[in-house]
């Protein structure tokens, strides 16, 4: 049934509600975690990092689950009752795509997209049962461009727009939207890391990376906090947002707009 409650002013909208979100123990899904949380769901803490799981499920009142999301057994054991899922687990690998390990591209799409179809394939019965459900998709400015040597990952966030394409128009009849949030960098450990990689390769400073590589293509010219991603995948599980399906918010500093 759809919520009654005016989200813009209550915090407290998605009480009652239960969200899934995984690679909540750091970066955007954490930030996803204690949003969602202070909004009043409870929040399933998706991780194979298992104390920094149980910490921020300690943090927002959730409950940490240590999955590896490239084990398809341990995906389908997940709990299948969440109104709310967020596709956020993800990795990168940078290698030129003749040099590039087939079993690393194996393993990225089998965490960035097998995972998050195993996850929805088995919510998606009980979300039409209460006729509402949201799917948020945490894809990239990659869903929507690519990039030399990110082959994988480029292919895995294509991947997943089309999934989240598919998800909205079968859950619509059924109250379930399915959207990608599509931020460019965001201030995370794995970008962090290719900083250090990029200033090592570059032989330059990591500051001079964030400002010659990094934020080459978007127009606003700083690195996009994780709270950001977090408030946006938020709005799309508000009750004015309800018409909203299919879509993918470019969060990317104008980097699409080129």
């Amino acid at each position: 049934m759809e919520s009654t409650h005016n989200g813009t002013h209550d915090p407290g909208f998605l009480g009652g509600r239960t969200a899934l979100i995984t690679g909540a123990a750091g970066g955007i899904g954490r930030a996803c975690a204690l949003a969602f949380a202070a909004a009043g769901a409870q929040v399933y803490v998706v991780d194979r990092a298992g104390e920094a799981a149980k910490a921020v499920a300690q943090e927002c009142g959730g409950t940490a689950l240590v999955v590896d999301l490239s084990d398809p057994a341990a995906v389908d054991g997940l709990p299948a009752d969440a109104d709310i899922v967020v596709n956020n687990a993800g990795l990168q690998h940078v290698a030129p795509l003749h040099e590039f390990p087939p079993e690393r591209f194996t393993l990225i799409q089998r965490v960035m997209v097998e995972a998050p179809f195993r996850i929805v394939r088995r919510t998606l019965p009980r979300m039409y049962e209460r006729q509402w459900g949201r799917i948020v998709n945490i894809s990239s400015v990659h869903g929507l461009r690519a990039s030399p040597y990110k082959a994988a990952y480029v292919t895995a966030k294509h991947g997943l727009e089309g999934l989240s394409k598919v998800i909205a128009l079968e859950g619509a009849p059924h109250g379930v939207t399915s959207n990608c949030v599509n931020p460019g960098y965001v201030r995370t450990p794995l970008v962090e890391e290719q900083i250090a990689d990029q200033a090592t390769a570059h032989g330059i400073a990591p500051q001079d990376v964030i400002e010659e590589v990094i934020l080459e293509r978007p127009a606003i010219k700083r690195l996009i906090e994780p709270d950001e991603v977090a408030r946006a995948a938020l709005w799309l599980c508000r009750p004015e947002s309800r018409s909203v399906t299919g879509t993918s918010l470019a969060l990317d500093g104008g980097w699409t707009a080129h």
